[in-house]
């Protein structure tokens, strides 16, 4: 076993105890825990910044307010349902459209369909908590429904792909893509069976994938290959995650993209508990790359962070992993 862990540490692996105390506890002040874990003030805030997010279609706040849900969600088709306080993607529901027979059927994006009551449940779920960190009290956000980037036609089933980008000290250090599977029922989630592809921080392509904790070369819905896949606008990605710093004070946060065939790039959330599953996406571990960017001055400048970091952590070391 000692040998194990040794071989670890020797390939730069971050496990979750040095993850807590080493950045975790050090970097992100558990006062501002609240402006990442309560989804609403991270929208609030990063509206008031001039980041894009998805639009807020209403907040319900109390069982009395479930019974405003069809005036809130009147001029939309689509729409998505979300605790404030929710993680893991836990209590989230995605509405793709309406029946064309009745007002009240909702069709789900895995193709259910459920009608006003169920939909009313699930909000009375949310504001008890069921899906609240720490049990407590919730509140539902109704958000705009993600319309998935013509990008990943190839590369995602029903659901929408979201791009991982682990920030320290404002340098982007790692990032990978979560890509639904029909197994995850559309959702980004690699716990529930997403596919998981490391990327390359200079260049903004896909390296390697992962499916559990198996390689997976190839999309198991659609067959497409998951290295190489390059996305657009990556510069000004990483420039939304480094932002994530002075937005929020946090130093060590998990910033999460979506790219909106409308819109185009949105931060759909910030985490200030990433989990370590991105090393196994990159064949990397963060803990060298921490180091490194430990390291770094403190730089006010956005631009300068991201080109250091493009610098330092993209490029050769995944040499090996197309």
């Amino acid at each position: 076993m000692l040998s194990w862990v040794r071989q670890l540490r020797a390939r730069g692996v971050l496990g979750m105890n040095e993850r807590n105390t080493e950045y975790i506890m050090r970097l992100n002040p558990r006062r501002l825990y609240p402006l990442v874990d309560d989804k609403l003030r991270t929208k609030e805030l990063a509206i008031a910044a001039g980041i894009a997010v998805p639009k807020l279609h209403g907040v319900i706040r109390t069982e009395h307010d479930i019974g405003d849900l069809p005036e809130l969600v009147r001029d939309t088709q689509d729409f998505a349902i979300k605790p404030a306080h929710g993680s893991g993607g836990d209590g989230i529901m995605v509405v793709a459209g309406r029946s064309p027979r009745a007002a009240d059927i909702y069709r789900l994006v895995d193709g259910t369909q459920v009608n006003a009551e169920q939909i009313g449940f699930h909000l009375s779920n949310i504001l008890s908590g069921q899906f609240s960190l720490g049990g407590h009290r919730d509140v539902a956000l109704l958000e705009y429904c993600i319309k998935v980037d013509p990008l990943f036609a190839d590369h995602c089933h029903q659901g929408v792909p979201d791009i991982r980008v682990i920030v320290l000290r404002g340098y982007p250090i790692m990032a990978m893509i979560r890509l639904p599977t029909r197994k995850s029922r559309g959702k980004a989630n690699l716990h529930q069976g997403a596919v998981g592809a490391g990327m390359d921080i200079a260049t903004g392509i896909t390296t390697f994938g992962v499916l559990g904790n198996a390689r997976a070369t190839d999309h198991p819905d659609t067959g497409a290959p998951i290295a190489g896949l390059a996305i657009p606008r990556w510069e000004y990605l990483l420039t939304l995650a480094a932002r994530s710093y002075e937005l929020t004070g946090l130093g060590y946060v998990g910033v999460d993209i979506v790219l909106d065939r409308q819109y185009g790039p949105l931060i759909l959330e910030l985490n200030a508990r990433p989990g370590l599953n991105i090393q196994i996406c990159n064949r990397e571990g963060l803990r060298l790359r921490a180091e490194k960017a430990m390291a770094l001055p403190e730089e006010p400048d956005i631009a300068v962070r991201v080109a250091r970091s493009r610098e330092l952590f993209g490029g050769a070391s995944y040499a090996s992993a197309a």
